[in-house]
């Protein structure tokens, strides 16, 4: 059923973001999880879920907050505060005028990165100090790899601080196979891929009272695309850990707030199965890396000569138009939007939008 609630344009925190994550799982449709790198990726996100009539989540990794500051910054850790800061007052400037509401999000922090959170929460609160809003939607901590025990009560001392700024956490239960940006490995055993209820429901009973929380509830899940049968879902454990928590606290269905990673290459049916359980946004990064990267390769095949002179050799001509920057990133730009708008189709958002028309937004 379509949701009837409506909301300004532009970046969502607190009861906003609640309210749209609602809608996500009412309306039985998610929310695709583009991690950026630069101003080129994320005008691609943005102008993907204006073309789609899509609300949306923009999210940096710790590496892509450093290389959006400029990998020549010097100071990493510093580049990727900064990079981080910049890329969300990129998105606070331009969201509402794309007449979208967008998540603004930041991807897998284990131990080793939670100062870098650390910095982002503070870094939030000179924001809202100034500007009355949070500068992030929410922030992940991945302790997946760390002691239950450890996870949950390391994430809700974080959860208490963001709290207080009007923001949101994102946890892991279980690990997401693979390695993104230098969190998790390879070398994983395959038990720990799925998740079990009995941790969801702790995590839950922990939390809540805390503030808002999502979990990142593994299922199988891995970064990156693999052969087909290297992977095997098992969404099953969402529905699990829904219905413990469920039970066990006289709930309606479905009562946390899940989230897919490692949704690039996954099974349509599995996706959709998924959603049924309560997930309202998939992370999917390999599949708009590879449309980005895809599409300049073919534009450098297609013209090999300008990317080897600068004039013809033989019949003098210049080929500035050609090698300019603007035109093979923006055939990667539109790459890139393609393949989000098949996300948005399989996720069941396009044209749901909660936002109100841009037009209004403007006039706002």
């Amino acid at each position: 059923m379509p949701s009837t609630v409506q909301l300004k344009p532009g970046v969502v925190f607190g009861e906003t973001y609640k309210q749209l994550v609602k809608a996500c799982k009412d309306g039985g449709y998610a929310l695709p999880a583009v991690n950026i790198v630069g101003t080129n990726s994320l005008n691609a996100v943005l102008e993907s879920a204006a073309k789609n009539k899509s609300d949306v989540i923009i999210q940096l990794s710790n590496g892509g907050a450093e290389f959006y500051a400029g990998m020549g910054f010097g100071d990493s850790f510093k580049a990727k505060v900064l990079g981080a800061v910049a890329a969300a007052q990129h998105v606070h400037l331009l969201a509402e005028h794309y007449g979208v509401c967008v998540v603004l999000h930041t991807d897998h922090a284990n131990k080793k990165l939670v100062p870098w959170v650390e910095a982002l929460i503070e870094e939030g609160r000179k924001y809202k100090e100034k500007h009355g809003v949070p500068l992030f939607t929410s922030h992940m901590i991945d302790l997946s790899e760390e002691e239950l025990d450890y996870n949950i009560s390391e994430s809700a001392r974080i959860l208490k601080l963001l709290d207080a700024l009007d923001m949101s956490i994102e946890i892991e239960l279980g690990c997401t196979g693979g390695e993104e940006d230098g969190v998790g490995s390879d070398d994983i055993d395959d038990a720990r891929l799925y998740t079990q209820p009995e941790d969801v429901l702790l995590a839950y009973e922990t939390l809540t009272p805390l503030g808002h929380f999502s979990v990142a509830a593994s299922f199988g899940n891995v970064h990156g695309v693999y052969k087909p049968g290297n992977v095997d879902l098992r969404p099953d454990i969402l529905k699990n850990s829904q219905a413990l928590v469920q039970e066990k606290n006289g709930l309606d269905a479905n009562p946390i707030d899940l989230v897919f990673h490692g949704g690039s290459g996954s099974e349509k049916a599995k996706i959709t199965e998924a959603i049924s359980y309560g997930v309202f946004k998939m992370n999917i990064d390999t599949d708009t890396q590879f449309a980005f990267a895809e599409a300049i390769g073919d534009y450098v095949e297609a013209h090999p000569m300008a990317f080897n002179y600068q004039i013809d050799p033989e019949n003098g001509e210049p080929y500035k138009k050609l090698y300019d920057p603007r035109k093979w990133l923006r055939e990667a730009e539109k790459s890139m939007i393609a393949r989000l708008d098949e996300a948005f189709v399989d996720l069941g958002s396009k044209g749901k939008s909660l936002a109100t028309s841009k037009d209004q937004a403007v006039a706002a």
